[in-house]
């Protein structure tokens, strides 16, 4: 069925394809200029992660300023230097799991 097409439509499909594969290729690109892993989201973001971190040390102490500025530290200095699991990814398989049954 394809071939049955007219050489001007397959023409502008083809460019129609290469400015979507463009355009992932942008996307990909912002999300690891933000620091936001390949197939993960904003949540899975160290700098998210370290300021939530710093959000519940400060409801935890009764200066939130120095509070969220040591947990935003904290957990930049973790995400840089160790192996940290990804928790969005870890909870989705642990609900896949879950759904499939045990196998």
């Amino acid at each position: 069925m394809a071939n049955s097409k007219d050489p001007t439509n397959q023409l502008r499909d083809l460019l129609g394809l290469k400015d979507q594969l463009e355009d992932i290729q942008k996307r990909m690109e912002d999300e690891i200029n933000a620091g936001i892993p390949a197939g993960g989201s904003l949540l899975a973001s160290p700098f998210l992660k370290g300021f939530l971190s710093g959000y519940i040390v400060a409801k935890l102490r009764s200066s939130a300023v120095m509070g969220v500025f040591a947990g935003v530290c904290t957990g930049i200095y973790v995400a840089q230097n160790y192996q940290i699991p990804d928790v969005e990814n870890t909870i989705k398989d642990y609900l896949r799991s879950l759904k499939g049954g045990q196998k």
